[in-house]
């Protein structure tokens, strides 16, 4: 579905060339009214022209669009958004992208040079964002760019005044962004690369040539539309590419001692350990920013003496240590079951005879008798369920302050019905969020030798934060908001009176789940239903609305458990597809609270695309290749992981189109091989046809010349390819 910004007001200001045309006339292109502001100076503030602004003007109303000029400098804020009101009577959409450019060295640059940078591009900014503030605060709507520069991230030669206003503009950003949010005003920063009047003084003309503004135009009306969440963000964006950038922080050193003083001798002795960007943080709030200043202001006057490290200090206060606890493995569990046990999960989550397409999962006699994909749940949960945490060190914590956050499933075969399960769990990361502490456990599930599933429990521990660890981790599966439509299916679905005693049969013996007086000790009128029960309730809705209710198209889940049900309750699943990922939310229909967030089923296309039934009958040469790269991990992963530690992405094409898509997951667990849409992150991703796939992979092209003749394009981490010997060559037999 395309972007439309129908019904729209646009203030663009600078719009009169380069980039701020490209921006005005994309907009307009889709719906917008624009006002296309321009003063009509040169590149270093001089002279005054309507031409500029009236020509673009003119070249969106002979394509039918809505534009009105406006001449004012951007120091007359108030003047720009009064022409949007009077034109078109409010204002959605600010991008400042104004500027002129008066470079000198630092030691030529005059008292004129320095203000009139800042009074256009920071003080500018301001004043035009300051005028539409409240406009957009009263609508509930806003969108604004602020437009930085590499040298105000980096620094550039010649450029002082220029990079200290850029930076300015992010700092301007990331506070509108804080103060915006609860009125649905976002606010991010672009720092473009593109040919303009600006960047033709500093680049070469070929350069400028290639960079062109409709290579950026698509960003910014990507990041000003209703759908887009982002908010605070930082990119830098041309030619076609798009960056994120975040700030980065050792995790630090201190360097003194109560009642002693600090010595720059003392910096001076600890200066490798205070650069040592090792294990380090990613600070994204003030908050954040000083919980390690504080932790050791606290340790300092607690104890006498600070620790060196202040997340270890913060960490031996609160009882948990992420140094000591991630990596650490959990004691191997055993499940033995039988159809009964599958059946009995079938009937926790809802199933019933009543329905007949159900038969399949309650009666071991029928012909298609099969496990439903989130009973892969139940073996894993021993993990948790057997005290195993608490044997971990560095993680001191009160389990009966723990609660259940997330969940992330994947099979990798479906499930037999009979047999014996080993589960293997490990400490994936130990996460701080101020308020608790985030636990993730991986485990990994085998029948045998063979890896049948793989599940990832994100554990949430009320009032063990404060630590001083990091925020987030690449390790988490994450959640992914649904698309902003109306579903495309909907299921409502009754819970029992019983649902949670009959649920809690399959292993989860908590007694908040059926004990009032337990469940009133954690504050709740009645036991509770477990949030693994609604789970496998919306697992069974996405089954049956998009996959025929055929377990083998199952290929994961993830879901975050937010509000808990009641016995009893109607649980109502809303589902969006998109592609073979299905976006759900889960509410109470009684009182329309969401119970699960953030949530998808990812499906295999149909049975025979799943890992287990490749054939060369597919069409693909490379579902062959791929297929053995899944038995080696099989076999060797844990050794895999060691040599490799990296998640490559492979995108295959066949007559220029996208025919398949596989990631090898070289870094969690003991590895795994995945088809279709993958929940993590790529560090390295190709783009390859079939046939060139298979000449790389047979030795008969070079990986190089594939490369530099634009065969093999790569994305992300692109060292990570000389690695890619080790699985193609040792691992893949052809």
């Amino acid at each position: 579905m395309s972007l439309s910004f129908e019904g729209r007001v646009v203030l663009v200001t600078g719009a009169g060339g380069g980039l701020g045309r490209e921006y005005a006339l994309a907009f307009a292109e889709r719906g917008a009214s624009v006002i296309v502001n321009d003063l009509g100076v040169d590149t270093k503030g001089g002279g005054k022209s309507s031409a500029a602004a009236d020509k673009v003007v003119e070249e969106i109303r002979v394509k039918g669009g809505k534009a009105v000029a406006n001449y004012d400098s951007v120091e007359d804020g108030e003047k720009l958004i009064q022409s949007a009101l009077d034109a078109f009577g409010r204002i959605d959409v600010v991008v400042n992208n104004a500027g002129i450019l008066r470079d000198r060295s630092f030691a030529r640059t005059s008292d004129l040079d320095w203000d009139l940078i800042h009074r256009i591009h920071l003080r500018g900014s301001f004043l035009v964002t300051r005028a539409a503030w409240n406009h957009m605060k009263d609508q509930k709507f806003g969108r604004i760019i602020m437009t930085a520069s590499a040298a105000g991230i980096y620094g550039n030669f010649g450029q002082a005044n220029y990079s200290a206003a850029k930076l300015g503009l992010l700092g301007l950003a990331n506070t509108l962004a804080i103060e915006g949010r609860k009125y649905n005003i976002h606010c991010n920063t672009i720092a473009p690369v593109a040919g303009s009047r600006l960047t033709e003084t500093v680049m070469p003309p070929d350069l400028v040539a290639s960079l062109k503004p409709e290579y950026v135009a698509p960003m910014v009306l990507w990041l000003c539309h209703e759908q887009c969440q982002e908010n605070g963000g930082l990119f830098e964006v041309g030619a076609g590419w798009i960056g994120k950038l975040r700030w980065e922080r050792s995790q630090g050193h201190t360097v003194r001692e109560k009642n002693q003083p600090m010595t720059p001798e003392a910096v001076r002795d600890q200066w490798d350990k205070v650069c040592d960007f090792t294990d380090a943080t990613k600070p994204s709030t003030v908050q954040e920013s000083l919980q390690s200043i504080v932790s050791v202001l606290s340790r300092v006057e607690s104890e006498g003496e600070v620790d060196a490290n202040p997340t270890a200090a913060a960490a031996s206060a609160s009882g948990i240590n992420p140094t000591e606890a991630v990596g650490q493995k959990l004691p191997p569990t055993t499940f033995s079951f039988n159809h009964t046990q599958c059946i009995l999960y079938a009937l926790g989550v809802g199933m019933s005879t009543k329905d007949p397409d159900h038969l399949r999962f309650l009666y071991e006699g029928h012909p298609d008798f099969g496990c439903l994909p989130t009973f892969g749940v139940i073996p894993s949960q021993a993990a948790m369920m057997d005290g195993g945490l608490s044997s971990i060190p560095g993680l001191n914590i009160d389990f009966t302050q723990v609660l259940h956050g997330e969940q992330y499933l994947e099979l990798y075969k479906p499930l037999p019905t009979s047999g014996e399960l080993t589960s293997e769990a490990t400490i994936a990361d130990v996460l701080d969020k101020g308020s608790g502490a985030v636990i993730l456990l991986d485990v990994n599930t085998y029948s045998g030798s063979e890896l049948v599933c793989y599940n990832q429990f994100s554990v949430f521990v009320v009032g063990a934060g404060g630590f001083g660890g990091r925020r987030t981790s690449e390790k988490a599966k994450a959640p992914l908001p649904p698309p902003k439509r109306a579903p495309d299916a909907v299921v409502i679905d009754s819970t029992t009176r019983d649902q949670a005693a009959l649920y809690r049969l399959s292993g989860d013996w908590n007694p908040l789940h059926i004990d009032p007086s337990f469940a009133a000790m954690g504050g709740f009128k009645a036991p509770i239903l477990h949030g693994l029960c609604s789970f496998g309730f919306a697992a069974r809705h996405v089954l049956t609305q998009f996959a025929d209710n055929d377990p083998s198209r199952f290929k994961a889940i993830k879901v975050r458990f937010v509000k808990p049900v009641m016995p009893g309750q109607s649980l109502q699943t809303e589902m969006w597809k998109e592609g073979n990922r299905i976006h759900i939310q889960c509410k109470v229909k009684e009182t329309d609270a969401i119970v699960l967030a953030g949530a998808y089923v990812d499906l295999h296309s149909t049975s025979e695309d799943s890992p287990e039934n490749l054939t060369q009958g597919g069409g693909l040469q490379s579902e062959l290749v791929f297929a053995e790269i899944g038995r080696r991990i099989k076999d060797s992963g844990s050794e895999l992981v060691k040599k490799v530690n990296a998640v490559f992405g492979w995108e295959i094409t066949k007559d220029s189109k996208n025919a398949a898509q596989w990631t090898i997951d070289l870094k969690n667990g003991s590895g795994s091989l995945h088809t279709g849409p993958y929940s993590g992150k790529a560090d390295v991703t190709f783009t390859v046809s079939d046939e060139d796939f298979m000449e790389v992979v047979q030795g008969k092209v070079n990986p190089q010349k594939a490369f530099f003749s634009g065969k093999l394009k790569v994305r992300g981490n692109i060292m990570l390819s000389q690695k890619l010997e080790v699985i193609l060559k040792d691992y893949a037999k052809l």
